[in-house]
């Protein structure tokens, strides 16, 4: 599935079940000049030459040290374009066991969060930002 972005991108969605559902973030490093302080999944620009589900794996493994092979990928998400940064991010779905020992990548990752779903959930709400002057609505 294609979306408009003039650069690809790919995430993982890591999910473990340890009592419920949850999912794995990052939280990007506040001195980076893009993204900076950032929660986020595990992912990066696509090189050249590679295919965007090797492109999430590959990114999960440098900043989280995430092995391709301890991922079950059980699909992919909708891709998602972003304006400001003129991405096309495709995200997908892997599953993992509980207790990963996470080895950080400390030039780019602040922390690693693991967040029960149905916390997230019921965190759920929208907020009003401006980025280059256009005011939009986003899901926080």
């Amino acid at each position: 599935m294609d979306v408009h972005g003039g650069k690809d991108a790919a995430v993982l969605v890591p999910l473990f079940e340890d009592g419920g559902l949850h999912a794995v973030f990052t939280r990007r490093r506040h001195d980076l000049r893009r993204h900076a302080g950032e929660i986020s999944f595990p992912g990066g620009r696509r090189d050249e030459g590679e295919d965007l589900f090797d492109t999430a794996l590959r990114e999960a493994h440098e900043e989280v040290g995430l092995p391709p092979d301890r991922v079950e990928v059980v699909g992919a998400l909708p891709p998602t374009p972003t304006f400001v940064t003129n991405y096309a991010i495709y995200p997908f779905v892997g599953l993992i066991e509980p207790g990963f020992a996470w080895v950080l990548q400390h030039s780019e990752v602040a922390e690693v969060l693991e967040l029960a779903l149905d916390d997230l959930s019921a965190g759920y709400g929208e907020r009003r930002l401006v980025r280059r002057g256009i005011p939009f609505r986003t899901p926080t």
